[in-house]
């Protein structure tokens, strides 16, 4: 897509003016130029041009309050005096993967008083012997290059879901959510457990108590005469005795 068209579709029916934030990655520029972009932006901070075969920068517009600058993966290799008369009071300059070698290419960011963050990931100026001293005396308003001080001490990210803190407040507390369900199911289980305990232990006394009914009946039975035994156990049976009908055939 061509940076005019982009930038058209970027803008989203608003004016130069009220943009703040500006991304074109990606897209073609016009003979290694920036074209569309104009002083109308005057408001804008924040300005990514990542990959979109930049040779130059020459066509850059007064940007009075940009303060971030994402130009890498192009093929800049100088001419970088523009960025010191146009955007005076930028802050981060990404220039990774562009055509920089020699340290002196460097020399008219110096003009950039409040440029702190200067990246130059695979530029070939980064595998020059004592390449990181060399910098920060050539630009002491440095305060980190390539991500890392003058101490070797790592830039803070500003962002604090980018450096994992919130992922693993949310993990712990996940965990500890987590134990809290299990201890409620194993106390769940154990009072289930102890439920089905309590029935089977009642089950056992009724079982307990029918049978010693049972016992108690039987003993009393074997007490009686033969014969009343016989005759009580065909009476629970709902028969009569033979002798009862005997007698009543010889009435």
């Amino acid at each position: 897509m061509e940076m005019k068209k982009r930038l058209t579709l970027e803008l989203r029916n608003k004016k130069p003016g009220e943009v703040k934030e500006l991304v074109l990655d990606n897209c073609r520029s016009d003979d290694g130029k920036i074209v569309g972009l104009s002083s109308d932006f005057e408001n804008l901070e924040f300005l990514s041009m990542i990959n979109i075969n930049l040779l130059s920068v020459s066509n850059l517009p007064k940007l009075n309050k940009l303060r971030k600058l994402e130009l890498s993966d192009n093929r800049i290799s100088g001419g970088l005096e523009v960025l010191a008369e146009r955007t005076p009071n930028l802050t981060h300059l990404n220039l990774s993967g562009n055509k920089i070698k020699d340290i002196n290419t460097l020399e008219p960011l110096k003009k950039l008083p409040n440029l702190h963050s200067l990246d130059l990931f695979n530029c070939e100026v980064t595998m020059l012997i004592n390449y990181r001293e060399s910098v920060f005396t050539l630009l002491p308003q440095l305060t980190y290059l390539d991500g890392f001080d003058a101490d070797d001490q790592e830039a803070p990210d500003s962002d604090p879901e980018a450096d994992g803190d919130g992922l693993e407040d949310e993990y712990e507390n996940g965990e500890e959510d987590d134990d809290d369900e299990e201890d409620d199911l194993d106390e769940e289980v154990i009072d289930d457990e102890e439920d089905e305990d309590d029935d089977l232990e009642g089950e056992e006394e009724e079982d307990g108590e029918e049978d010693g009914e049972d016992d108690e009946e039987d003993e009393a039975d074997d007490d009686l005469p033969r014969g009343e035994k016989r005759k009580r156990n065909l009476e629970d049976e709902g028969e009569e005795d033979p002798e009862d009908e005997e007698d009543d055939e010889d009435d």
